[in-house]
């Protein structure tokens, strides 16, 4: 088996020309799923194709090496990535199948004594971005945009409620997936990938502190944020801290069910003081009925209905910060020397690169909310209050293979957005246009999160956007002088404010509300909300490049 070195300059001797012939593969997948309207695995497949036939062709890749390229990206791709989304999804099936999710759902009727805008804060954002933390892919978007129906919201207004609110938690969203994905797509260390979650701990909380007054104003306009901003701002500000505080110095994984867990509690007790203004004429301006409190619910059920995301995370931060536990977890993994690449992919220096494949089978995020899941169907199945709320063991099991058969085709986007993005990389064709890029100088360090909105907006995820760019963006970041982990962390929080504008999200929401076929209305209500804050990001990232540089921690 013959060695391979990519080079930049591959075709013709032109970085340039090179570049250019390296945006084939993501162009293909932009035009089949956008212009072509094709399915997202097809367009994945149709462009990994285009991606194997630029890396042979175009930038000399050996066949073997690139087609083993391509498995030993879709591997990944489906472990642990698609197995951490399925045991997400799997947890929040366990209470709603219990019985137990319609109790929160009641608990947050009871808050905000008639005012719905605080409501639907709580319900959009707050619990919202729990959902995000533990399933993502569309489940919070949907899940909320029902429960803020049955407040009595408006569609097209509920629909742009949950999209905005779906913004804050996307970077740490299904257990900090998309960052995890950076650091492993990006070749960086353990470490740098914490260094990375970090540092989206000092971008992620500015937005998060803006928008419950942003959905104010979407529910009640002015009027709205004058009634109600003392509240909106708490939450914000709790969620931020909590956000910033967790991502920086505890569990980067868990940092969304954190910090939401910590604003809900700090919503709820602040809420027992403060008294909302104008109900009556803000529920009139809404043409909702007047208000009639809803049945108490005891404490002891309320409990339970909070208990899971307790449960996650006393078991993240035992496998996390507990050494013993931590280093016995971390020694069963399994390093697979892969085939036809170990050894023979090597860097301009002659130094080998790293294609081994980890198999973290025990200490992967999935497995550990699998082992969570099981706690919480265990509890369940123990305190049922009678009869009335149960779940056996066999259910809460069976409940995963109709998860996993749910999540097929996502799974299977998954692996080929990851075999594309092993192929591009392995091949060249991504350091050659992170060169390229690099040579736009200062504006590169503006332009980067446009990246990760470009590649969220398209398919949906910001692990999608973060498998397809974080190479690019770390040798950008490396041929201009700039922190890789800077440029990871931009194009994970510029893919945050792009999703609300994904044809997937848009296609969730206004399923959810009833708009189905409507969804242009939704995207026009929410584009310039995402280009304002898309803005916001570039500029944020920019100042950090110099400015605020303080607010960047470095690993080498």
């Amino acid at each position: 088996m013959t060695d391979f070195t990519a080079v930049t300059d591959a075709v013709n001797g032109s970085l340039g020309l090179s570049a250019l012939v390296a945006t084939i593969p993501l162009l293909t997948f932009f035009i089949c799923l956008i212009g072509l309207k094709m399915r997202a695995h097809w367009s994945a497949l149709t462009a990994l194709i285009a991606a194997l036939l630029v890396g042979i062709a175009g930038f000399h890749m050996p066949v073997a090496m690139a087609l083993s390229s391509a498995v030993r990206g879709g591997v990944f791709g489906l472990f642990p990535i698609a197995w951490v989304i399925v045991m997400a999804i799997w947890f929040y099936e366990v209470t709603v199948v219990s019985g137990r999710f319609e109790d929160l759902r009641r608990f947050f009727d009871r808050l905000g004594n008639g005012d719905v805008r605080i409501q639907a804060i709580l319900i959009a954002f707050c619990f919202g971005g729990l959902l995000e933390a533990l399933a993502g892919f569309g489940a919070p978007v949907a899940i909320t945009a029902t429960m803020i129906m049955a407040l009595g919201i408006k569609p097209l207004r509920a629909a742009v409620v949950v999209l905005l609110a779906n913004t804050a938690p996307v970077a740490f969203g299904a257990v900090a997936i998309p960052i995890t994905t950076a650091g492993a797509v990006g070749g960086r260390t353990v470490e740098q990938t914490e260094n990375i979650a970090a540092i989206v701990g000092h971008q992620a909380p500015l937005l998060a502190f803006f928008v419950p007054c942003i959905l104010l104003f979407i529910i009640d306009g002015v009027k709205g944020l004058k009634d109600a901003w003392v509240p909106a701002v708490i939450i914000g500000f709790a969620f931020g801290i909590a956000q910033w505080m967790t991502s920086n110095f505890f569990v980067y994984q868990i940092t969304d069910i954190v910090a939401c867990i910590v604003s809900l509690g700090v919503a709820i007790a602040f809420l027992q003081v403060w008294k909302p203004r104008g109900v009556n004429e803000m529920r009139a301006r809404l043409e909702l009925p007047a208000f009639t409190q809803a049945e108490k619910l005891p404490g002891r059920r309320i409990w339970m209905a909070l208990m899971p995301y307790a449960v996650v995370t006393v078991i993240f931060g035992i496998a996390n910060l507990v050494s013993p536990v931590k280093d016995a977890l971390a020694a069963a993994s399994i390093k697979v020397s892969w085939p036809l690449l170990e050894g023979h992919l090597l860097k301009p220096d002659g130094s080998e690169i790293n294609s081994a494949y980890t198999f973290a089978w025990l200490s992967n995020p999935g497995t550990m909310l699998l082992l969570s899941g099981l706690i919480v169907a265990a509890a369940y199945g123990a305190f049922n209050d009678g009869g009335r709320y149960r779940i056996t063991m066999g259910q809460a099991v069976a409940e995963i293979g109709k998860c996993m058969y749910r999540m097929r085709w996502a799974a299977l986007t998954i692996g080929l957005v990851l075999a594309l993005a092993y192929v591009m990389n392995f091949s060249g064709q991504t350091v050659a246009l992170g060169e390229w890029i690099a040579s736009l100088g200062p504006v590169y360090a503006f332009l980067a999160p446009t990246l990760g909105w470009i590649g969220t907006a398209v398919t949906g995820s910001d692990t999608s956007a973060n498998a397809l760019f974080a190479k690019l963006q770390v040798t950008a970041a490396n041929s201009a002088g700039i922190n890789p982990d800077l440029m990871l962390a931009g194009n994970t929080t510029g893919g945050v404010v792009g999703k609300m504008v994904s044809p997937q999200s848009l296609a969730i929401a206004a399923t959810a509300v009833g708009m189905e076929g409507k969804e242009s209305e939704i995207f026009k209500a929410v584009f310039p909300w995402t280009i304002a804050m898309l803005f916001v990001v570039c500029c944020l990232i920019f100042l950090q490049t110099n400015v605020l540089s303080f607010m960047v921690p470095f690993i080498p």
